[in-house]
């Protein structure tokens, strides 16, 4: 007897057919590793750029706290910095990145030493301000401190000199 319809072809996938789907994901993973490798030097550098932005908001948060002026001093050679009371000792350390550079523009009168850029935070609220630029090749960051009020502020870009 014959039957009406064809004979159905066996379940399953062909070897071709599961070469094609393997090379085709091996393109995306590696695709993918270089984008992933790409973003680590941006990522480091927006991470610096915000670490750095919340221990300014501490050391005013503190000021304001304890109403002593305190003190954020950076060393743009060694990428160390420190804050604490403006006359004692430092009340918390940190080192940025030794991939980045750093740039500062504060208050000549708040500078503890001919290479140390220092920002002073107010019982008040208000500071001294200043600009710090991190960078890392060609991108850049910035942390702004406004003078009258002491706000932090993170932007991409290094800003107008």
């Amino acid at each position: 007897m014959r039957r009406p319809f064809p004979a159905r072809p066996a379940a399953g996938f062909s070897l071709l057919e599961l070469l094609l789907v393997a090379a085709l994901m091996a393109v995306a993973l590696a695709l993918l590793g270089g984008a992933v490798a790409g973003a680590l030097p941006g990522q480091q550098l927006r991470e610096a750029s915000a670490r750095l932005a919340a221990e300014l908001r501490a050391t005013r948060a503190r000021a304001l706290a304890t109403g002593e002026h305190q003190a954020f001093a950076l060393d743009p050679a060694t990428r160390q910095w420190r804050s604490g009371p403006i006359e004692g000792e430092a009340r918390r350390r940190g080192e940025l990145p030794s991939s980045l550079t750093l740039a500062a523009t504060v208050a000549r009168e708040a500078q503890p030493g001919p290479e140390v850029a220092a920002i002073l935070f107010f019982a008040d609220g208000s500071s001294t301000g200043g600009r710090i630029v991190l960078r890392r090749e060609a991108a850049a960051w910035r942390v702004d401190v406004a003078w009258l009020t002491g706000a932090v502020r993170v932007e991409r870009g290094a800003g107008a000199p």
